[in-house]
């Protein structure tokens, strides 16, 4: 089973880039399974807004600010809080659809380790900081995260493949198209 991770600063294009290989790697036959890391912080997101009386209209919503904070706590009281969530999933998606290949667009700094023992490759997402800016601002969340936030610390670590995303839509689903060929060799 094939694994990639998507790291990368906000806005520079890692859940556009997942959802083209995911087309790409369809395209060419595999099977794919989309996996977030953060699903429990959109799930807390929502339950939050309707409390507040704000429910959500759909669950691509980001109130940013609201995230950085759920998650810094979620880590607080269990710094595994996430990372056990999602390698519950991932075993479970290993177990319903075996031959898939996993995509998972949103790793953070402190889930490297746990990502990478469930046998995930790390891909780095870069863009220009001025693109990845307008890029973020264009995305119209609810507010928007703070880029220096602990829960968005830059990952050290080196990545298998790095994808430059300063270009066009077709450039990057060029990424897309290469790296789901050499997913599938």
């Amino acid at each position: 089973m094939t694994k990639f991770a998507l790291y990368g600063r906000p806005g520079a294009g890692k859940s556009t880039f997942a959802v083209l290989l995911a087309q790409e790697l369809a395209a060419a036959g595999a099977e794919v399974v989309r996996l977030k890391l953060g699903a429990p912080l959109y799930e807390l997101q929502a339950v939050v807004h309707a409390m507040a009386g704000c429910p959500l209209l759909d669950g691509s919503e980001q109130d940013g600010q609201l995230l950085n904070a759920l998650g810094a706590q979620l880590r607080r009281i269990n710094p595994h809080a996430l990372t056990e969530v999602f390698a519950r999933r991932v075993r479970q998606a290993g177990q319903s659809r075996p031959h898939a290949v996993l995509v998972c667009d949103d790793l953070r700094a402190p889930d490297v380790e746990a990502v990478t023992a469930l046998g995930f490759v790390l891909v780095e997402v870069t863009a220009p900081d001025p693109v990845r800016r307008l890029r973020k601002q264009a995305r119209a969340d609810l507010s928007a995260g703070g880029e220096d936030h602990p829960t968005e610390a830059p990952v050290d670590a080196v990545p298998w493949r790095r994808v430059d995303n300063a270009g066009s839509f077709d450039d990057l689903r060029g990424h897309a198209a290469h790296m789901a060929g050499e997913a599938l060799r």
